[in-house]
């Protein structure tokens, strides 16, 4: 990511139009400093918003410690008893996202979106996400995404559910190893081993996997619990697997929680499993399923295409459950299409409505025999043999990542094409979408 475009978008001013349509309501649309007290405020709404507890002191002062890169917004209300409280927060930083062909693009990371009960309906939400996608686009950010508590929201702003993921539970008992046997060897290590080796690893997977983000240092603070304010950090174990040579190509992080009434049914939640290659993949999840006393291990945030299914004797073993998971949002349709590699040669043209109107237009999308992808307006219809696909940015966004084909969505009416299997071939990827964490 260009630091310079990293700057700019986290010191940007707040969108004029969204604060003149908060101004009329008697509200202030302002940034918020990463500094206390002001921070504090901040946070607590937060919190509040995501029903949790008031932060501490401690929480506080590991939040100015870690929000540095963050931009982050607040809706005040002057007249409220408390005008220090936003009644709205927003954040967002500027980052990397992976698209098909182990390539990437720069996107606007979302989180922390909040609007008090006291102050719903009033367009709080709207405001801040319209605004700070206008921020994007002049800064010429292609791409946005999120992760959402609440799936139905942000589909009228124009992001799709583009990246899925799976829940795994496994009676380790009943499914029995049946993968490869890796050459190497798991060793237990410091949770401070893990902080320093994890983000290497992360990036060294992430850049072949569409959907992935670097992901920021103060998560992997939290992941291996050695931020200030953890909870209990004792509980967080670290296991790494190391090939013959003795080069760290894998590590995981999970907690253990006995069953009193039988220790042998004891389990385990994994909280980050990465692994650079099958032979530590394997070795990794070996390592879970025949862990002494374990009955049960869960894990979250996989992909729905895991080779881990086909390494149990019994794979009824586990229970599957998939969800959505990574929203993405599409701002700049040739920027983003001609960020991207395709595995097929060939020629769509979309014709995409944007309710916000950032990407609508009618498209050519050229995609050569090298991967490359070229995209340029396009006047109409003609006597070419092209697909066209008409489809919402949202349904756009969906199949950016090549994870759910356009025949699908055709079929679930999400999309309308003159030939959808053709327009398909062009958009679709070989590799499966994966976002390995919450944002």
């Amino acid at each position: 990511m260009d630091d310079d475009l990293t700057t700019r978008h986290h010191d940007g001013p707040v969108d004029a139009s969204a604060a003149a349509a908060l101004a009329a309501q008697g509200l202030e649309l302002r940034l918020v400093r990463n500094a206390r007290p002001e921070l504090d405020a901040w946070i607590g709404a937060v919190r509040r918003g995501f029903l949790d507890p008031e932060p501490t002191e401690a929480q506080l002062d590991a939040a100015t410690a870690r929000n540095g890169y963050r931009r982050m917004i607040g809706v005040y209300d002057p007249a409220g008893p408390m005008p220090e409280v936003p009644v709205g927060t927003f954040a967002s930083w500027a980052t990397d996202l992976t698209v098909p062909g182990e390539r990437t693009t720069p996107m606007v990371a979302i989180s922390a979106v909040t609007v008090a009960p006291t102050h719903q309906g009033r367009g709080i939400a709207r405001a801040m996400m319209e605004g700070e996608l206008r921020h994007a686009v002049a800064l010429g950010i292609p791409m946005a995404g999120l992760t959402a508590s609440e799936s139905t929201i942000y589909g009228r702003y124009g992001f799709g559910p583009a990246v899925a993921a799976t829940t795994w539970r496994i009676d380790t008992k009943r499914a029995r190893w049946e993968g490869p046997t890796a050459p190497g060897r798991v060793d237990h290590v410091s949770r401070e081993t893990a902080r320093a080796l994890l983000p290497r690893l992360h990036d060294e997977v992430r850049l072949r996997r569409p959907g992935e983000i670097p992901i920021p240092g103060s998560h992997w603070d939290r992941f291996t619990e050695l931020h200030p304010d953890a909870d209990k950090p004792g509980r967080v174990r670290a296991a790494q697997y190391a090939d013959p040579a003795g080069r760290v190509r894998g590590m995981v992080l999970y907690t253990v929680t006995e069953n009193e009434d039988d220790f042998t049914k004891s389990s385990v939640r994994v909280s980050h499993l990465v692994a650079v290659d099958a032979e530590a993949y394997a070795a990794l999840w070996r390592h879970l399923i025949e862990l002494p006393l374990i009955g049960t291990v869960t894990a979250s945030e996989l992909s729905v295409d895991e080779p881990l299914l086909w390494m149990l004797s019994d794979q009824r073993a586990a229970e599957i459950t998939v969800s959505d998971h990574h929203y993405v949002r599409v701002l700049d349709v040739p920027a983003a299409l001609q960020a991207r590699g395709y595995d097929t040669a060939g020629a769509v043209v979309l014709e995409v409505s944007d309710p916000l109107g950032h990407s609508s237009g009618r498209w050519l999308l050229e995609a050569g025999a090298d991967g490359s992808g070229r995209v340029r307006a396009d006047g109409g219809p003609d006597a070419r043999d092209i697909p066209v696909l008409r489809l919402g940015t949202a349904a756009l966004s969906t199949a950016y990542l090549g994870g759910v084909s356009v025949s699908t969505l055709a079929a679930a009416g999400r999309v309308e094409s003159t030939d959808a299997a053709a327009a398909a071939a062009v958009l679709g990827h070989r590799a499966v979408p994966q976002l390995s964490f919450w944002y």
